[in-house]
């Protein structure tokens, strides 16, 4: 573990000196992706240089435990700083697991009712609301891409972007099949039903990250049906991206010209292709490299909300909490930590 730490400490400082080179700082894009690398870094280089430091003051004590005079107040502080040590090893350990290159990303995420048809539709706009609000909690910035909408509140699907450093690291684990059970406004005999919704989350990615051929995309403008006024109405400013090469399609109608939409369309059709090409990747991985938390399939059933007894269940990690109206009006903070603890407790019993 130490030589490791040693490493990335020696790379931290050799980063830490590129980045401030004039010649790297004039080629932005590398500027960027180099001090994207370092912040990646720099929490196990911190902690490790703090390790390295109490280590020597133990050292110190130690030698001075020799002294009459001093071997009490060095004793103290050779005890202190050794049950430092201990803990801040487990915390190394921990920082060393892999970071995923997304974590402090925003994220895109997109929410589609399932089976349950306007119930489905309705816990669509139920999900939505979650997650917003929790984006308020957090000081996040939410901006609607794309969004279709039933007659009595539901939503059919719906896009939107969660701005802020750190998103994408507390909600990746959302991504899955959500099942809802309870009684639905739409039914008179009181009758509990299950409906599920999908939620996709996909990390907002650089330009640099992801190369798109411009000859390989077919757009289309339309007139938004959204809200915005009469100006939604009189222009075709709403942009549909189509990638022939994959046949992913995306869309943007919120914003008020069709310049801003193509560019927020833009950044949905990077983050669906590099979460393909991760997809592609992960297929390669064997079974027993593949975490049992994992960032969700989209067909796999990760949670259900029981409205009669206030409960959700996350079933990867079998975590149950009984305030339901709590958790949809935004503080999931419970569920995220338990999610993140589960998937660093996986990686490190597996090694990785």
């Amino acid at each position: 573990m130490f030589d490791k730490l040693e490493e990335l400490l020696s790379k931290y400082n050799d980063l830490t000196e590129k980045i401030s080179d004039p010649e790297i700082i004039s080629d932005q894009d590398t500027w960027r992706k180099l001090m994207k690398e370092q912040s990646m870094i720099k929490d196990v280089a911190d902690k490790y240089t703090e390790y390295k430091n109490i280590k020597a003051n133990m050292e110190e004590a130690k030698e001075l435990m020799q002294d009459a005079d001093m071997k009490e107040i060095a004793e103290e502080e050779f005890y202190s700083c050794k049950e430092k040590l201990e803990k801040m090893e487990e915390e190394l350990k921990i920082l060393l697991l892999p970071k995923d290159v997304n974590d402090d990303n925003n994220v895109i995420i997109e929410i589609r009712g399932g089976a349950g048809g306007e119930e489905a539709a309705l816990f669509a706009y139920n999900l939505y609301r979650m997650y917003t609000m929790y984006a308020d909690l957090k000081r996040w910035q939410v901006e609607l891409i794309d969004i279709n909408e039933t007659g009595i509140g539901g939503i059919k699907e719906v896009s939107f972007m969660i701005k802020g450093k750190g998103a994408y690291s507390r909600l990746k684990f959302e991504s899955g099949v959500h099942r809802v059970q309870r009684v639905p406004e739409t039914e008179a005999s009181g009758r509990i039903h299950t409906s599920t919704v999908t939620v996709a989350v996909l990390p907002e990615v650089e330009d640099v990250e992801v190369e798109i051929n411009q000859n390989d995309l077919r757009i289309d403008t339309y007139r938004s049906s959204g809200a915005g006024g009469q100006h939604v109405n009189k222009t075709s400013s709403a942009i549909r991206i189509t990638h022939i090469p994959t046949g992913i399609v995306v869309a943007c109608q919120n914003e008020r010209s069709q310049l801003q939409n193509k560019e927020t369309a833009m950044k949905m059709l990077r983050s669906k292709l590099y979460e393909k090409k991760l997809e592609e990747q992960e297929k390669e991985l064997t079974d027993t490299r593949r975490l049992q938390v994992g960032s969700g399939d989209r067909s796999e059933k990760i949670r259900t909300y029981n409205y009669p007894q206030s409960r959700v269940t996350d079933h990867r990690i079998n975590y149950t909490m009984y305030q339901l109206e709590s958790f949809m009006n935004g503080n999931i903070d419970e569920m995220v930590e338990a999610l993140i603890t589960a998937d660093r407790a996986e990686k490190l019993k597996q090694g990785i």
